[in-house]
């Protein structure tokens, strides 16, 4: 006999109220986004001409539900101010704010931290989205699971290759009713291609217990020290945080997903449509193309429109100077005051501001960073990987390598160089030919 599973939400027929958090992490984390996050916070890299965090708050936007927007993570205040001031302005029906972690905590340790914040108002249920995912966020569609299923958590799952699938958390569900039947995080061996995406939607008076329990688990370990006794365990978290003391990380993916997979409530919703991580910062090219075909999809009025020289989709700021020979596309994004030269060739890359490509240079699978000079008759080139391909590392000569050429800021590339499949830290001249390197 199955226990029937009362309905949340307000008693008084009310619409459930609805939060969301994004995530972005901090400084210590961004060494695979090296070199570009250097000189900008991943979360705040322009990819298909936004920053990544604004593809993640654009998507929470356009759920009505949603009046209150947090964002977590250990960079320091400044870092996100201009950008809650913008999007506040953009979205006055929106409070968004900033809540700094006082050391890396986890992805379920910060929303833990800051459970108070979260569950002021009492709302029913919140969205979490890692920053550093691109995808078409339909949360719409989780939030309408997570009701149809009076759901205790909902998340986002995608199929990649069975090569590809250890390298994410894994997802075991049932076909008929989408309920998650077991959860692991990267797995040893082949346990399902349907992956986690990294975004997920919780109901409040479940996911803090949860959390809550994985703490007091680790509490209760046995140590040379007292540990607090279940009833003092709230005094004793925030005891410690005011202390200064270090806690144990707690994540979602490895401490809590697994646990919540026991319960009879976690459902996913697979989405078929693009998906993609932006770890590392070769990475930020194939995110930069799935967001412009998806805006060049939806008839987006920013993309450039096609021509004999323009292969859409292609986003040129306002303010860049593109010769009228120069051909582009596709996949490109020309950042705010870029230069480029009559003949120029561009295709699969992103142009950073300030930047200039010479008359007759090549810019292929690469990203050209702020202030950088491209000479003319130079050649910038990755290699092409597959679509299927979650990585933008490629093996040459026995060596592994970035698949995508990355230039840092103010580098030079001499007249008539070639650079191919090499990161160039900042400020670096190129005079010679060069591949398969890293250029410190």
């Amino acid at each position: 006999m199955s226990l029937q599973v009362p309905m949340r939400g307000k008693a008084n027929g009310a619409t459930p109220s609805t939060k969301a958090v994004i995530l972005v992490g901090g400084p210590s984390r961004g060494t695979r986004f090296r070199p570009l996050s250097l000189d900008v916070p991943k979360p705040l890299f322009e990819v298909a001409g936004h920053p990544i965090l604004e593809h993640c708050f654009r998507a929470i936007t356009k759920v009505p539900e949603i009046k209150e927007v947090f964002i977590v993570g250990y960079y320091d205040e400044t870092v996100f101010r201009d950008f809650i001031k913008d999007s506040s302005k953009a979205f006055p029906q929106i409070s968004i704010k900033y809540l700094r972690e006082y050391q890396a905590l986890g992805t379920a340790g910060g929303l833990y931290h800051f459970r108070d914040a979260i569950l002021k108002g009492n709302p029913d249920r919140f969205f979490v989205l890692n920053v550093d995912v691109c995808c078409s966020f339909p949360l719409q569609e989780m939030l309408k699971l997570f009701e149809e299923k009076n759901a205790e958590a909902v998340i986002l799952g995608t199929r990649v290759s069975n090569d590809a699938a250890s390298n994410f958390g894994c997802i075991v569900s049932d076909a008929h009713n989408k309920r998650v039947l077991h959860y692991v995080e990267r797995p040893e061996s082949h346990v399902s291609n349907l992956i986690n995406c990294g975004v997920y939607l919780f109901a409040t008076e479940c996911i803090f217990p949860a959390i809550r329990s994985t703490i007091k688990r680790r509490t209760e370990r046995p140590r040379l020290v007292s540990y607090p006794s279940s009833e003092n365990l709230d005094s004793y978290y925030n005891g410690q945080e005011e202390n200064g003391e270090s806690n144990e990380v707690i994540r979602l993916e490895q401490d809590i997903l697994s646990d919540l997979a026991d319960s009879r409530q976690f459902f996913v919703l697979e989405t078929k449509d693009f998906w993609r991580q932006i770890k590392t910062a070769g990475s930020a090219v194939p995110a930069n193309a799935l967001y412009l075909m998806k805006a060049f999809q939806s008839g987006s009025d920013e993309l450039a429109a096609p021509s004999a020289t323009i292969l859409p989709p292609v986003f040129i700021h306002p303010s860049a100077n593109v010769d009228p020979t120069a051909k582009l596309g596709p996949n490109v994004s020309i950042g705010p005051r870029v230069t480029i030269g009559a003949g120029a060739r561009i295709k699969e890359s992103i142009i950073l501001e300030d930047a200039e490509v010479k008359h007759d240079a090549c810019v292929l699978y690469s990203i050209v960073g702020w202030g950088s000079k491209v000479g003319a008759w130079a050649r910038v080139e990755g290699t092409p990987t597959p679509v299927t391909s979650h990585s933008t590392s490629i093996v040459k000569n026995g060596v592994k390598v970035q698949s995508i050429t990355i230039l840092g800021k103010e580098c030079e590339v001499g007249d008539e160089v070639r650079v191919q499949n090499c990161v160039c830290l900042p400020y670096k001249a190129l005079k010679r030919d060069v591949s398969n390197e890293v250029i410190m």
